[in-house]
């Protein structure tokens, strides 16, 4: 796939992740550290100190695990990521309607 047509892919999948459902605390932070990686790269900004803002540290966290890994690798991962939690939510809903 050419970088031109990963990124519509990727543009495509962002859209409808916007558009999900809230999901769990795991699969948002996984999502956000793929797409934080494939929009920015390399975090450089220092670990956040306070201890009430515990969300910002998670998100940080998840998203410096990341390091390394190449903006087309975290595209994909992204697309996955996504493809996977729409397809468990289109299987919950089939279930529910059965």
């Amino acid at each position: 796939m050419s970088l031109a047509d990963l990124q519509k892919e990727f543009d495509k999948y962002v859209k409808i992740g916007n558009n999900l459902p809230p999901q769990g605390a795991d699969s948002m932070l996984i999502a956000y550290s793929f797409f934080k990686q494939a929009t920015e790269g390399d975090l450089v900004e220092p670990r956040p100190t306070e201890s009430s803002n515990v969300v910002q540290t998670f998100k940080y966290d998840s998203w410096n695990r990341l390091q390394g890994m190449p903006k087309e690798e975290a595209m994909q991962r992204y697309i996955s990521t996504i493809k996977d939690l729409k397809a468990k939510l289109d299987k919950e809903e089939e279930e529910r309607e059965a």
